[in-house]
């Protein structure tokens, strides 16, 4: 029993990571219909940043404050100076924009902070004798903490987009870019907020998720996240907002309790593992399990 707390515990930690960057990218993609494969690398700059900051003195909430503007301005240029004007030319050459900026943040990185890896402070207490004891096992007020501030985050989304006129607005956008265009709705505008609302997603997750990584602050810190996190936006739909959290989660419980107990599996194949789970979905619902298909009236 209590390795299976335990186990679900580190599932829901890095499902909530998940769903966030499943989330970002499905705001992103309701927005302009593009799934932002440099999602993961812009969180990583960002968190890189924060990491710095902290580094000269600065709190962890002050750093991750800074993260999230700087996130935002990156996520907002890169859509207004990049995406739209490589939109016109086609869907391929959007994505190759996509790859090659995914490519570029990391070599930024590399260049900037170098190829170490980094011990990072976490937003909450990650002391050894920071936990509670639930059916024997540890519960860590760090994990917690990931917990808590996902869930907060993810009421703040899901409320700014269902109750706010700016969520109006940019779900009219999503369903139909020209009718919103001729109400008076400044469509690119609205894209531009979408792509740096989910920059901001993605800031917060690498800052949640670098200090309890395995792999702490690297290079390669984000890549897995990107991995989970696009294939519970598709397994979920990748214009359901609701089905990329549960997405998320049910990847993060799925590799920890079958890296745990199922000893093919292990902790080589978990990443192959949730795509298969995700080619599996797209074979029987290409739109994902809580998606919908997009019709166009002509």
């Amino acid at each position: 029993m209590t390795l299976l707390v335990e186990r679900l515990a580190d599932g829901l930690t890095n499902g909530f990571v998940y769903a966030l960057m499943a989330l970002a990218l499905v705001v992103v993609f309701r927005a302009s219909s593009t799934v932002n494969f440099a999602q993961a690398e812009m969180a990583l700059f960002t968190t890189y940043l924060a990491w710095w900051m902290t580094t000269k003195g600065a709190s962890i909430w002050l750093a991750l404050i800074a993260a999230c503007i700087v996130g935002f301005i990156i996520g907002a240029v890169t859509e207004r100076t990049l995406i739209r004007p490589m939109e016109k030319r086609g869907e391929m050459p959007t994505l190759l924009m996509l790859v090659a900026l995914f490519t570029a943040l990391n070599s930024i990185d590399g260049l900037i902070w170098g190829l170490d890896y980094h011990s990072m402070d976490g937003l909450f207490p990650g002391g050894i004798d920071d936990y509670i004891s639930v059916a024997g096992a540890r519960l860590y007020f760090e994990a917690i903490g990931v917990w808590v501030a996902a869930i907060v985050l993810l009421a703040v989304v899901f409320a700014a987009i269902n109750k706010t006129r700016l969520g109006l607005r940019m779900r009219a956008a999503a369903d139909n870019p020209t009718s919103a265009a001729l109400s008076g709705i400044n469509v690119g505008r609205i894209y531009t907020i979408g792509w740096g609302g989910a920059a901001v997603l993605g800031s917060i997750a690498g800052i949640l998720i670098a200090p309890i990584s395995a792999q702490q602050l690297s290079l390669a810190t984000m890549f897995p996240v990107l991995i989970y996190g696009s294939a519970a936006a598709i397994i979920g739909g990748l214009n359901s907002l609701g089905g990329a959290v549960i997405g998320g989660l049910s990847l993060g419980l799925a590799e920890s309790l079958l890296t745990g107990y199922v000893d093919l599996i292990g902790p080589q194949m978990h990443q192959t593992t949730a795509l298969a789970v995700m080619v599996i979905v797209l074979l029987f619902r290409p739109t994902g399990l809580f998606g919908s298909r997009l019709e166009e009236r002509v």
